[in-house]
């Protein structure tokens, strides 16, 4: 029995480096993850690892910057695990440039 045992959690950027360990991690605590990044065959192996500890997952490839990919992550979570506890908003996207010069526009 995990500390996270039935929570949801989707992490973004999971294919790889910081956000596949926080998925690895989350899973081994117990909680059901939706795992979301823009390459699905890396993501359908990571599926597959965490699933043959035990836990629940879900692999949703997307892209994060997109309005609508982020609702389709949101449904796919939501079908398959009722509700969503969390998120890990871990995916690689940013705008070069000090803050106070990059247009909000950007930012969304």
């Amino acid at each position: 029995m995990g500390k996270l045992d039935g929570q949801v959690v989707i992490v973004t950027g999971a294919s790889a480096g910081i956000g596949e360990a926080a998925a690895r991690m989350l899973a081994s605590e117990g909680a059901n993850v939706a795992l979301v990044a823009r390459r699905q065959e890396r993501l359908d192996q990571l599926k597959k690892e965490i699933e043959q500890t035990g836990a629940p997952a879900l692999a949703i490839a997307g892209d994060v910057t997109s309005p609508e990919d982020r609702e389709r992550i949101v449904q796919s979570t939501m079908a398959r695990f009722g509700r969503i506890d969390a998120l890990v908003n871990n995916a690689g996207y940013g705008q070069r440039g000090p803050i106070e010069i990059v247009p909000i526009e950007a930012i969304r």
